[in-house]
């Protein structure tokens, strides 16, 4: 009997997990090496494959830039693998000799892997990557309109992991993907963790399933360009970070926000960049396409401006990179103040850097809570000021944010799950790794007794009967002394 497309899928996601719970009771056994080789065999294969995997995520979702894409992959595949190489996940991992406490690493289990349209094969790389350098078993649900690439990721991915002796069906995807096989995947018994990178209502279904999540809010992201910045630098930045793959990240700028003294010059450095801002006729005609029925138009995602402009009737040269719309305005009700994921910027004008916080502030309101702010400034000062003030989990200075964020320019740990805190919704403010994907043990010695309180006050009382607390003079304690010495015969 033939099955429908749901009830295949939900029945493939039940397989699949039977499949990672065994493979995982297999991994968890292995030594610290052998699971780094599994790791490095994986993380070679995806850079070996990255343009290839590039190129069919373009092909199939139709959002980004194959080499911006490519680059993505070898993010994941590369710096990701770098930064959690040398990180112990096995046995104990720390010993701390004064508290006289040690920390075992141990696996979560089976997790659910949840891929978007967005970032499909740079998400695989890395959530595979990351779960089993914890000894976790992935299972991915693919989104429907990238389940090619995605799959096609994790087949190479599972072939690297199996040379490299790690057992079958630690890696899988559900082939068809539907809605309800996601739904399985998340809310089955089997399913220890979720990993839920994707639009707002699925992360939503992962927090409500009742199991562990580390999910993701949108990232409406501010910038704001400070008196104090260099801004022939901060211009290249903003313009690079935003246009990287048309604006998919989730990290990338949405509003820039300068202040007024430098208005012109901002202005004149954008236009420099390839720039183009929008008259008010067509800055009516793109605020028309970037919203359907009160959210984001999936159509203008990961889109050229060409391309965008064309969808609003308007025109625009070759050249141009990012389409900027002057704005005073925020809320849903004005487009440009949303998050975009596309080359679109609001522009924003104020008197000083007290103005710009509220603005920054009034932005990640509509939504982006918790995620990302960028800052350009020389004074540290305004940089300290305007960053204790903001509801975000990462500031980003002086860099564009889409790197910064992931941990690509900056200091901050790199990951393509970038966790907004309780502001939204999410459970950690961490750049996610391997160390996420852990029970932490704790064995714990013995360093001192546990005084009774009972005990404490019947010495107390003892000691005041019998004055053992009486003080003595100087005068006795020179008579003992002296007492002490004649006996001695000294």
């Amino acid at each position: 009997m033939m099955l429908d497309k749901d009830l295949e899928s939900i029945q493939e996601a039940r397989q699949l997990l039977e499949q990672a719970k065994l493979a995982q009771q297999k991994i968890e056994k292995m030594s610290q090496d052998q699971v780094d080789q599994i790791v490095q065999s994986m993380a070679q294969a995806a850079t070996k494959e990255a343009g290839r995997l590039a190129a069919m995520a373009v092909s199939e979702t139709g959002y980004g830039k194959i080499e911006d894409k490519r680059t993505k992959n070898l993010f994941s595949a590369r710096d990701i693998f770098e930064s959690m190489k040398d990180k112990k996940t096995v046995g104990i991992i720390s010993r701390n000799e004064e508290k006289q406490v040690w920390e075992v690493a141990e696996p979560v289990g089976v997790i659910a892997g949840i891929v978007p349209s967005t970032n499909p094969t740079s998400t695989t790389i890395f959530k595979a990557l990351i779960s089993l350098k914890s000894r976790n078993a992935i299972v991915f649900s693919p989104h429907p309109t990238a389940a090619k690439c995605t799959n096609e990721t994790v087949r190479i991915l599972q072939e690297a992991a199996e040379e490299a002796n790690a057992p079958k069906g630690i890696i899988s995807s559900i082939t068809n993907p539907t809605l309800s096989s996601a739904h399985e995947l998340i809310n089955h018994k089997l399913t220890d963790l979720i990993l839920a990178t994707g639009g707002t209502d699925m992360v939503k279904v992962a927090y409500s399933s009742g199991k562990p999540a580390y999910g993701v809010g949108p990232g409406n992201v501010p910038v704001f360009i400070h008196s104090s910045a260099n801004v022939e630098k901060a211009v290249k930045q903003i313009v690079q970070s935003k246009t990287f793959d048309y604006g998919t990240i989730c990290a990338s700028e949405q509003a820039v926000i300068v202040e007024k003294s430098i208005k012109r010059k901002v202005k004149k450095e954008l236009e420099n960049e390839g720039a183009y801002f929008l008259d008010d006729y067509e800055k009516k005609k793109i605020g028309e396409i970037i919203m359907v029925n009160g959210r984001l138009n999936p159509g203008i995602v990961g889109k050229s401006p060409q391309t965008l402009a064309n969808m609003a009737g308007i025109f625009v040269s070759d050249g141009i990179k990012v389409l900027i719309a002057e704005e005073t305005n925020i809320g849903k009700s004005y487009p440009f103040s949303v998050e975009k994921l596309s080359p679109i910027l609001a522009y924003y004008t104020v008197e000083d850097w007290q103005e710009a916080s509220h603005v920054c502030n009034e932005l990640l309101k509509v939504g982006g809570l918790g995620h990302t702010l960028g800052i350009h400034s020389e004074n540290k000062q305004i940089i300290e000021k305007i960053g204790l003030e903001q509801k975000v989990s990462r500031v980003v200075v002086n860099s564009g944010t889409t790197f910064g964020g992931i941990g690509a320019t900056t200091g901050i740990t790199p990951s393509m799950t970038l966790g907004c805190g309780t502001y939204g919704n999410n459970v950690s403010s961490d750049n996610i790794g391997p160390e996420h994907l852990l029970n932490i043990k704790r064995i714990a010695f013995g360093v001192r007794e546990m005084s009774n309180e009972q005990e404490s006050d019947n010495v107390h009382a003892r000691k005041e009967e019998t004055g053992s607390e009486k003080t003595i003079s100087r005068s006795e304690v020179m008579d003992i002394v002296k007492s002490v010495l004649q006996e001695l015969k000294i």
